[in-house]
């Protein structure tokens, strides 16, 4: 007897991707901590500083449809660094941080960043270098 193998028409594809809704009331409640300092040298002014984001998962509990656990915290961390538009959530909040410690204003600010988690939350930790 031969078996016939049926094959699909359609595909279907299963994408997980933060909404933008989602990310306004994860970044409105983000914790935010800097540090760093300014110097002088070779004619510029410089700022070396890092900031870094803590977003509490089981502080969202009331507004997020998902557990608010470990779980959950972790799959916010994949997707944020997949996300396209978190350079441009981050961007202003750590030339803000940079101008508020420096007390000057930024011509340019550059950062590299990292994402991980521990239990609910999840810290973006951004290492910052500015033109003053």
């Amino acid at each position: 007897m031969v078996r016939v193998r049926k094959i699909p028409l359609i595909e279907r594809e299963i994408r997980e991707h933060l909404s933008p809704a989602a990310l306004d009331a994860v970044f409105s409640n983000a914790e935010i901590i800097s540090e760093g300092e300014s110097g002088t040298g070779q004619g510029k002014t410089s700022f070396l500083g890092s900031t870094m984001l803590t977003f509490d998962v089981s502080a969202l509990a009331q507004i997020l449809r998902e557990p608010a656990d470990e779980g959950t915290a972790r799959r916010l961390a994949v997707l944020l660094a997949k996300d396209g538009s978190l350079d441009g959530r981050i961007a202003p909040i750590v030339r803000r941080e940079v101008e508020r410690i420096s007390q000057g204003k930024a011509q340019s600010v550059r950062g590299e960043t990292r994402i991980r988690t521990q239990g609910t939350r999840v810290f973006v930790d951004i290492d910052v270098e500015a033109i003053l």
